[in-house]
């Protein structure tokens, strides 16, 4: 029987040192974002009756006062057409409400309704809670570490992205 004089196959990724290793970190990372939003977006919907987009929506706007569409959807990385949407649905709810820009007139900003700023308030403590929570086994040091270790992921993806 002839031997098989082909040359093996690379692996998937390239032969990439430590290849599988930064793919099962992928693949960890995913599946952790995954979890935390799933769970979070159950407790929004059966807790506050909302959703994490809107949530999202309305913290921008907790955060940095009256924004325009545009600003909002840069923030949350969505679609213009994704901002205007949930926008109406917020408006419809008496949670935000338009505002006139100081500097153009033709700018049209959003901002938190008194009542949106409530409401806003009860679900971020809600938030808070619920993710303390979730990384309530782990000790103070191995948040600490968790996140020094993702900062300097974040950092490494970004140099990636832009050498």
């Amino acid at each position: 029987m002839p031997r098989d004089t082909r040359e093996p196959h690379p692996d998937k990724l390239g032969g990439a040192p430590h290849g599988k290793d930064s793919v099962r970190l992928e693949l960890r990372l995913l599946t952790c974002a995954a979890l935390i939003e799933r769970r979070i977006a159950g407790r929004f919907r059966d807790t506050f009756d909302t959703t994490l987009p809107r949530f999202d929506f309305m913290a921008a706007l907790d955060r940095h006062g009256a924004l325009s569409l545009g600003e909002v959807s840069r923030m949350l990385m969505v679609t213009n057409g994704n901002v205007t949407g949930l926008a109406q649905r917020l408006k419809q709810c008496g949670l935000i409400e338009s505002a006139t820009d100081a500097e153009d007139r033709r700018v049209q900003r959003v901002r938190l309704t008194p009542e949106g700023a409530r409401r806003f308030k009860a679900m971020a403590a809600a938030h808070e809670g619920w993710i303390e929570a979730m990384f309530s086994d782990l000790s103070a040091a191995e948040r600490e570490d968790l996140l020094r270790l993702l900062d300097r992921a974040k950092h490494s993806l970004r140099e990636e992205a832009h050498p």
